[in-house]
């Protein structure tokens, strides 16, 4: 009897937390609905709600969006929006930091979030996986006495919250792991672990 419930349970768990995680996606990107006039919203005309609606426009837009800018008019229309916001003092600094920080990760160059590492926290005894994140700015380098590397240390099971530390390089194992196989990792608390890990070096105080 107890055998039978835990293969249900095996089976049911994976599945309700994969559809409980899809509806999350899917109910936050329908609130892209929201900047519609009451009117033209898909429960007034169609009388109903219909789940996933503001996914598919929210997918449209970006698509579009990235069709029409690129192409010269597009980008110069971009540059005006841009020189816009420059203008405007607390805007331009949120706005310039979340670019640099979008343009790293998907542009696909840089080292930013490519490299995992194994870093000592919250205290010497203890390891967590990290995501390299780059090098320290100059006027703080200057002020560090060794080598340092700035690293991103996510929670679990919601990796999007985390840490930022500069640790010194030597004390920094560099794993040979993917980003996909380091979040699964961080996300099931060690549980799907990955099938390998080879270190690409040893912290030299170990």
């Amino acid at each position: 009897m107890k055998k039978y419930f835990i293969t249900g349970l095996l089976i049911w768990v994976p599945l309700a937390i994969t559809a409980w995680v899809l509806a999350l996606i899917v109910r936050t990107m329908d609130q892209s609905l929201l900047l519609l006039p009451q009117a033209l919203r898909p429960e007034a005309l169609l009388g109903i709600y219909i789940p996933g609606i503001g996914a598919v426009v929210t997918v449209l837009v970006v698509f579009l969006t990235g069709f029409l800018t690129a192409n010269i008019i597009g980008q110069k229309l971009v540059r005006f929006w841009e020189g816009v916001l420059a203008r405007i003092p607390v805007v331009k600094s949120i706005y310039y930091s979340v670019k640099q920080v979008s343009d790293t990760l998907f542009s696909g160059s840089g080292e930013a979030f490519r490299k995992v590492l194994l870093v000592r926290y919250p205290h010497a005894g203890t390891w967590s996986l990290a995501f390299q994140t780059g090098m320290p700015a100059r006027e703080i380098a200057d002020l560090l006495n060794d080598e340092h590397v700035g690293v991103f240390i996510p929670t679990t099971p919601s990796p999007v919250n985390g840490f930022f530390f500069f640790v010194p390089r030597r004390d920094i194992i560099e794993l040979d792991m993917g980003i996909d196989e380091a979040l699964k990792y961080i996300v099931s608390m060690g549980v799907v672990a990955p099938p390998m890990i080879n270190p690409a070096g040893r912290a030299q105080n170990e």
